[in-house]
């Protein structure tokens, strides 16, 4: 039996959604960086990806990509559900073609 603990250093999939702060944006590097080995980050929505609707602020991060690497964008404010289906394949495809994914998958 094991003990259910959610916490960064256990997951390999971020989701951002929503609007970053610069205030913000420590924490989430903070996260990012305590995630085990393969990362990988989904930015949704259009907040996420350029700021959205308040890009032109001066306490909102003009998209997550300035603080983290992102591997998918989905488009949307908000986006659809179909549009995170179809990110979360886009993402499966990308590691398919990775290198080390193939190498373990043959061992």
């Amino acid at each position: 039996m094991e003990i259910f603990r959610p916490s960064p250093r256990q997951a390999d999939l971020l989701i951002v959604n929503g609007t970053l702060t610069w205030k913000m944006a420590p924490q989430l590097k903070r996260i990012y960086d305590q995630m085990a080995e393969p990362k990988y980050v989904i930015a949704m929505g259009s907040c996420a990806i350029s700021g959205g609707l308040f890009r032109n602020s001066y306490a909102v991060v003009p998209g997550v990509n300035k603080i983290i690497p992102v591997d998918v964008y989905i488009s949307g404010m908000p986006p659809r559900p179909e549009a995170l289906l179809y990110g979360i394949q886009m993402l499966h495809k990308k590691i398919k073609k990775q290198k080390n994914f193939a190498k373990r998958k043959a061992a």
